[in-house]
């Protein structure tokens, strides 16, 4: 732990000074600075095992997750009726479908805006060297505003 830092979980002239700032702006502020000084040596280690569970835990769902989408489920339990699954399964599947279709459609109007500013830049530019080429054709110096 860095034991230079100014701001430290223990009782220094500046962590009093800001408790005591905490509880004149918002009280709220001042409470949560009194427990960073109390508790503050701890967070460390809370922090540390906090992040491990959430590690394991979006370890196991991403291969619950994973599993699933191999077993052809679309992350959804079997209901046991045959013929409800199998309505579920072909819904999924258009709708797949449909998403690929939208998705293929969003591609093409951005390609197509793209192609749009680009010959608009193109045409803004082209009208700026003409202008520039016809003030410097004509004698006259380009003002230039800085």
């Amino acid at each position: 732990m860095n034991q230079s830092a100014l701001i430290r979980p223990e009782w220094t002239p500046a962590t009093i000074g800001l408790m005591v700032l905490g509880f004149v702006v918002f009280w709220p502020l001042g409470l949560a600075m009194l427990a960073y000084i109390i508790f503050g040596d701890r967070l460390r280690g809370f922090k540390r095992d906090a992040n491990n569970r959430a590690d394991e835990w979006a370890g196991k769902t991403s291969r619950w997750f994973s599993r699933s989408r191999a077993a052809g489920y679309n992350t959804h339990f079997s209901t046991g009726n045959v013929a409800f699954d199998d309505w579920r399964k072909a819904e999924l599947n258009r709708m797949d479908e449909e998403r690929r279709k939208l998705d293929e459609m969003r591609d093409e109007f951005d390609s197509y805006s793209r192609e749009l500013r680009r010959a608009k830049d193109q045409e803004e530019f082209d009208r700026f060297m003409r202008e520039r080429r016809n003030s410097n054709a004509s004698g006259q110096n380009p003002v230039v505003d800085v």
